[in-house]
């Protein structure tokens, strides 16, 4: 596998704000107030190409990275996002981004978002939500998702499986075996995270805290519209990606892009993360690639 490198550049913005005294001296200094030197240093972020896949993970969506036995899983639609062909598969890739197994599991017709929960691996496809054994992928359980027409991406929170339908607007949980409709009216809803006890989830007016128990959302973040993956990475910082070939890192209301590969007509889907090098694991869509990109912020 030939590896490539390249530096994307260190943004950094900083604003001073200094109030300083006059010059005085003797009494009249010491009565003074003395203000503090105040530097506000604001969001940044940068990705530093570490490996790349070969060009055999053929309309790779989403890479979800298991600590369970240090693989990156990445699911292929091998064909059109919304087809019923039986074409889709996913992968296994080690943690030098080497192909382990290229179709680890096989069934599927167009899988995109994964998460993992009790030995399962459970992916979205199209408009059921399916239950991969990690230790015997063929045995697979299937549930099907009433009105559902394109559901993305999943996460895990406490024992439940969250995930969306980004045509629907709605997300749905699986809950004892049982797939139930959480939240609707989310415009365009696709990445969902857990984190801390919470569900975050991006939709066409940005980045919100979703209440569990049918409350109002928190707009955490409004200039991230549209987005696809979602990363929490630690306390109120957040990556997240645009299909189209954008990667940001937000906290608050502060957002800063840090890839754009948009002109190359290089997309950036549902992104993973390896927490423990701090590794961003991009999807490269219809580039049939994945790439991995350490995060310095």
């Amino acid at each position: 596998m030939k590896k490539l490198f390249y530096f994307a550049p260190l943004f950094i913005v900083a604003a001073a704000c200094q109030n300083a005294n006059s010059g005085e001296s003797g009494d009249s200094l010491k009565d003074s107030t003395q203000v503090e030197t105040k530097v506000v240093e604001k969001l940044k972020g940068s990705l530093e190409q570490v490996w790349e896949t070969d060009t055999s993970l053929t309309t790779n969506e989403s890479v979800f990275y298991n600590e369970l036995d240090g693989l990156f899983y990445v699911s292929c639609i091998n064909g059109q996002p919304l087809e019923k062909d039986n074409n889709g598969y996913i992968a296994q890739l080690n943690a030098n981004g080497q192909i382990a197994k290229l179709k680890w599991a096989e069934g599927l017709s167009a899988p995109k978002g994964m998460a993992q929960l009790n030995g399962k691996l459970y992916v979205t496809d199209i408009d059921r939500l399916v239950a991969i054994s990690l230790e015997d992928p063929s045995s697979q359980e299937n549930y099907p998702v009433e009105g559902a027409q394109f559901l993305n991406d999943v996460t895990v929170l406490n024992e439940v499986v969250y995930f969306t339908d980004m045509q629907t607007g709605k997300i749905h949980q699986l809950k004892n075996n049982q797939v139930e409709t959480l939240r609707t009216g989310h415009e365009n809803v696709n990445g969902v995270a857990a984190a801390d006890g919470k569900l975050y989830a991006l939709d066409g007016k940005g980045l919100h805290e979703i209440p569990l128990d049918g409350g109002t959302p928190k707009t955490i973040n409004s200039t991230l519209t549209g987005g696809d993956g979602l990363i929490h990475i630690s306390d109120s910082t957040f990556v997240a990606s645009r299909w189209q070939g954008e990667i940001w890192i937000l906290r608050g209301q502060e957002s800063f892009k840090m890839l754009d590969s948009k002109a190359k007509n290089i997309q950036t889907a549902d992104i993973g993360y390896l927490p423990t090098k701090k590794l961003i694991l991009v999807p490269r869509f219809f580039s049939n690639k994945v790439t991995a990109m350490r995060l310095q912020y």
